[in-house]
């Protein structure tokens, strides 16, 4: 029951980001282009994800089972740190220049989009990257 769950919620989000035209790196440049030809729609397609988001997640937090009867695991930390800054400003950097984030730049590829598809290689290129050096710190770390 838990994989249907999570099959049924991973279409929906998938249907919506096509629907909401956030899967179309243009429609998403344009809408960082705040000083060019700007194009407010995705405003609305934010605006909605906070008015589901916000009562969703303020119960969840109040719960330590989901509905699949699994724990809940919401983040704790709620420090801004230099390291969440700058892994912020990558992400937008790289969501400005590609027009993709990591959940829209899946759905593009699994629809056969090429330069989704480019993206999601360099997305799990940094991923392994970024893992390889969490693991010489440690390595490093633990030698020290």
């Amino acid at each position: 029951m838990e994989r249907m769950i999570a099959l049924a919620a991973g279409l929906l989000f998938g249907l919506g980001l096509i629907v909401a035209q956030m899967t179309n790196p243009s429609k998403v440049i344009g809408f960082l282009d705040l000083l060019g030809n700007w194009d407010p729609s995705l405003a609305l397609v934010m605006g909605s994800a906070i008015v589901v988001g916000l009562p969703a997640f303020t119960i969840a937090r109040h719960k330590t089972t989901s509905w699949s009867n699994t724990p809940m695991q919401l983040p704790k930390q709620a420090d801004i740190s230099a390291r969440l800054i700058v892994g912020s400003l990558l992400f937008g950097a790289g969501w400005g220049l590609a027009g993709y984030c990591p959940g829209p730049a899946l759905v593009a590829a699994s629809i056969g989009n090429h330069s989704a598809l480019v993206f999601v290689g360099f997305m799990l290129l940094g991923f392994a990257l970024f893992y390889w050096a969490e693991q010489a710190k440690s390595h490093y770390h633990a030698k020290l």
